[in-house]
């Protein structure tokens, strides 16, 4: 063999070793700093007379993304069939457990959206939304109406997120 084949193998395992050395870990890493806890700041702005705010301001604490609810109990059975009413209060009811499990609350939640199949059933849902949400500080909403959900006999699925500390 000759000398550049040497040479060649002596460079490649001066690579390797570096290569070890420096991107396996034995060189002490850095600790990562754990963010500072912050309490969480809302601000609830331009109160809209519907019950809702239109602005919501949040800073710090952590924040909770909760999918959309149905009307479904703890067992999976669906509650309320054809009835509106007892369906927002399932849904409802269906948040609050999701919030607990969150260690959160109504007075937690920032933003809700609501979809719905029949846009004439509004105030039904305003008068159950108003016995579970802070109404001094009401979170933004939105409320879309679709053709229908994904299964024909869910009239209303809301989904929230909410900032706590």
């Amino acid at each position: 063999m000759g000398r550049n084949v040497w040479a060649k193998r002596a460079t490649v395992i001066a690579l390797l070793t570096c290569l070890i050395i420096f991107g396996g870990g034995w060189i002490p890493k850095q600790k990562e700093k754990p963010m500072p806890e912050q309490p969480a700041r809302v601000r609830f702005l331009n109160r809209a007379p519907a019950g809702y705010s239109q602005v919501v301001e949040a800073r710090g604490g952590r924040t909770l993304y909760i999918a959309g609810q149905i009307a479904l109990d703890q067992s999976g059975k669906l509650v309320g069939p054809g009835d509106f009413a007892a369906q927002a209060k399932q849904v409802f009811e269906n948040l609050k457990a999701r919030l607990e499990e969150g260690g959160a609350s109504f007075k937690d939640v920032v933003k809700l959206n609501y979809y719905v199949t029949d846009a004439s059933r509004v105030q039904a849902l305003r008068d159950i939304r108003d016995s579970y949400v802070n109404k001094e500080h009401p979170p933004v909403s939105t409320l879309v109406v679709v053709k229908q959900l994904v299964r024909e006999e869910y009239l209303i699925e809301v989904e929230a997120i909410a900032v706590a500390d």
